[in-house]
């Protein structure tokens, strides 16, 4: 054998010695990630995974944030199915990319639902919109684009965002991993089970000029506890006075009350008085599209020339983050809301929702009240019905909620809130009971 040939063979043999014997030193991927611990599972999803193991035949679900029709079952909106029927039998459509910002007959009359078709800003092109994966996806691209752009540092701040306490769990960590702190503001009272108006005005007050507060523009998440139109005109006075930023979270809009013009009001009345402002908005609730993540981001310029760079700026963003948004369910919303008859179908389907739900919280305070239910505080259970939208902050301690889940299979979160559309005409006796019994 060559003195070359033997050098290859021995190169073979070192190469598959070292495949079958790997030095101790070589770090292999496990142990690159050795470090990485385990990461506890999301509550809601987990509180669903119980339910849907549990055998009990008169197991009910009050954790999910969807809707529910009087049998328990998801509903899809008479109006989506028309607008699906429409769109699948349109030769027109393809499978194209949409632009980067979106489907631009979709993001236009978003901005108009939400900010109103008399909405000045629109009028003077000052409204910069992007299409985004659902609610989530549209705080996601608020926080990035705030991170990127809003001037902490000249303004004296730290990156903070101030949230209600409580608020959509999902919130913090959106923040937070674009490097925004979080940071709590009194919201919610325990002891009246309903808005804490002074706290919150106090926080307003005493936050640094120029800091970000995000605000739930209806059926707050997860109390049902809003202010009242007097209300929140002192709160965009404060706004106005202490040059605060705000950041509003739309999920419900015409789902709380079944009027897409009152639910929008606090929106409006904030965008009228010129108060700079951010809009995320989300259509998985209010037009049932949970799985197709149709969303909404509107920023509101100060002028043309601002508006046009504000735009390109978040088209920027968007591009290195999903490149294109998908097309199906903003094709479906884009004919709902630019048909004046599919628009009308809507409201009655909206209205459909909301009043079953209203129902509900009816129903269950009567019920409670006849069985002359101990509430919590000894303050009565008149905040059921006084709170709106999809989720009630039922005032239940945790021991309470354990006991519903352990003993009657009853799921909710462990802070008491339920989702009013996990109840129907079928169960909600057999609920008001078990906090009747997990009340005493």
């Amino acid at each position: 054998m060559s003195p070359k040939s033997s050098n290859a063979a021995s190169s073979r043999l070192n190469q598959v010695s070292h495949h079958l014997h790997p030095r101790k030193d070589t770090m292999s991927s496990a142990d690159i990630f050795a470090q990485v611990p385990l990461a506890p599972p999301d509550s809601i999803f987990q509180l669903t995974a119980a339910y849907k193991a549990d055998t009990f035949p008169q197991k009910v679900n009050l954790g999910v944030g969807a809707y529910r029709d009087n049998d328990g079952k998801p509903w899809t909106l008479p109006v989506v199915k028309k607008a699906t029927e429409a769109l699948l039998t349109d030769p027109t459509v393809d499978h194209e990319y949409l632009p980067i910002t979106g489907l631009p007959e979709f993001t236009s009359a978003a901005a108009k639902l939400i900010l109103g078709a008399d909405s000045k800003a629109i009028a003077e092109n000052r409204v910069a919109s992007i299409q985004t994966i659902s609610g989530t996806g549209a705080n996601h691209a608020a926080a990035l684009f705030l991170a990127r752009w809003y001037d902490f540092v000249g303004k004296g701040l730290e990156p903070a965002v101030y949230l209600s306490n409580p608020t959509w769990a999902n919130h913090h960590a959106i923040f937070s991993n674009v490097g925004i702190k979080p940071i709590d503001y009194a919201y919610y009272s325990p002891s009246t089970i309903g808005l804490d108006f002074p706290g919150l005005t106090s926080a307003l007050k005493s936050a640094p000029k120029g800091s970000v507060f995000l605000l739930h523009a209806c059926a707050h998440n997860p109390t049902g506890v809003d202010p009242t139109p007097e209300q929140w005109e002192q709160v965009a006075n404060l706004f106005a006075e202490r040059g605060l930023f705000a950041l509003f979270d739309c999920a419900y809009q015409g789902f709380a009350s079944g009027d897409l013009n009152r639910d929008a009001q606090a929106v409006r009345l904030f965008e009228r008085r010129g108060i700079p402002l951010l809009v995320c908005q989300s259509f998985a609730k209010n037009a049932g599209l949970y799985g197709e993540r149709v969303g909404a981001l509107h920023i509101v310029g100060r002028d043309i020339d601002q508006t046009k760079r504000l735009f390109s700026q978040i088209s920027v963003l968007q591009r290195s983050e999903i490149s294109n948004p998908p097309a199906f369910g903003a094709r479906l919303v884009a004919r709902v809301l630019n048909s004046p008859e599919l628009f009308a179908q809507w409201e009655q389907d909206i209205s459909t929702m909301a009043g079953r739900i209203i129902d509900m919280r009816q129903k269950l305070r009567a019920l409670l009240e006849g069985y002359g239910t101990p509430s919590p505080g000894g303050k009565g259970w008149k905040h059921v019905t006084e709170q709106i939208g999809m989720f009630s902050f039922t005032g239940l301690n945790p021991t309470q909620t354990q006991a519903l889940v352990e003993k009657h299979h009853i799921y909710l979160t462990k802070n008491g809130r339920i989702s009013m559309a996990g109840l129907n005409s079928h169960n909600v006796e057999y609920v008001a009971k078990a906090i009747d019994a997990v009340s005493r």
